[in-house]
């Protein structure tokens, strides 16, 4: 090829190998900050989602209607024990959620800037 080729050589692949070292850098540093940014929004929305369901679950345990509105449990069909435990867990695991929910608001707000 003479110098009059290569110089009408273009296109996406010539200027792709053409570009200098910052603007590799560059291109690399935003895609991973893109695409860090939105696991972080993921997550948090996936917190925000499940502590919602648990806060509902939680609720529902005091419906002790077996059937219908129109019924009621049996004292004699009701474990104390299952219910505690039952509601126990749930508490720990929405308080955990969340305090990793509030710990990934955090981290995002200080890692991406926004509020």
């Amino acid at each position: 090829m003479n110098k009059r080729e290569e110089s009408e050589i273009s296109g996406a692949f010539i200027n792709s190998l053409k570009r200098n070292n910052r603007e590799i850098r560059d291109d690399r540093a935003t895609a991973i900050a893109e695409d860090t940014e939105l696991v972080y929004k993921r997550k948090i929305e996936d917190l925000e989602i499940s502590i919602k369901k648990m806060q509902r679950e939680q609720e529902y345990m005091l419906d002790l209607s077996p059937a219908s509105t129109q019924s009621l449990i049996l004292a004699s069909d009701f474990n104390c024990e299952e219910y505690v435990a039952q509601d126990i867990d749930l508490g720990i695991k929405m308080r955990n959620a969340e305090i990793t929910l509030e710990i990934a608001r955090q981290r995002y707000n200080y890692l991406f800037g926004e509020n």
